[in-house]
């Protein structure tokens, strides 16, 4: 899919899952878009669980939502940091409140509850936080992916091809939209 011109924002913390950092990085920027890893700190190293680093090109208050088209928040131990730092939270709200894509996979959903944006919405995540997912208010739902509106949730790693295939799909969306109404 031809994703030329969208800009993702990555968030980066210590402790997060190789694969659902790495897999949308690298396979949106093949398909044409700008990724960009947004961390507390430009330029700092996170190492994900394993130990396997990954820089941030941006920190979080270098950005704004009117900056990007998406953003991917993703699991491992990392969203428990994340979720810790108001101005991680107030991105994602500010991306949900303009209706830009929030794409969160595994425990990526205690983002999810701490920026309080899942009531009433369909969501999933990784089996172990079910429960807070549910009492944050969302209707818990047992998908590789599931769309609801602007927010995208998958479980664990071995769901990033549907995953990321639903965010390329609503990105390709928006576009096509935004060009019918130039037409």
């Amino acid at each position: 899919m031809d994703l030329q011109g969208k800009r993702i924002a990555v968030l980066v913390a210590d402790l997060y899952q190789e694969m659902e950092i790495w897999y949308p990085l690298l396979r949106f920027r093949e398909d044409g878009a700008e990724t960009v890893a947004v961390g507390a700190e430009a330029g700092k190293t996170y190492t994900s669980k394993k130990g396997y680093p990954v820089v941030a090109d941006k920190s979080i208050a270098e950005v704004s939502a009117r900056d990007f088209d998406a953003v991917v928040i993703p699991g491992g131990w990392a969203p428990d940091t994340l979720r810790q730092d108001e101005r991680m939270l107030n991105f994602v709200r500010e991306m949900d409140k303009a209706g830009k894509i929030v794409a969160a996979i595994c425990h990526a959903g205690w983002v999810l509850c701490s920026a309080n944006m899942l009531r009433g919405r369909k969501a999933t995540c990784f089996q172990a936080i079910k429960d807070d997912v549910i009492h944050a208010g969302a209707q818990y739902v047992d998908e590789e992916v599931v769309v609801d509106g602007n927010l995208i949730t998958s479980r664990m790693p071995t769901d990033l091809p549907a995953f990321c295939r639903e965010i390329a799909k609503a990105l390709g969306a928006r576009a096509a939209a935004k060009h019918a109404t130039r037409t």
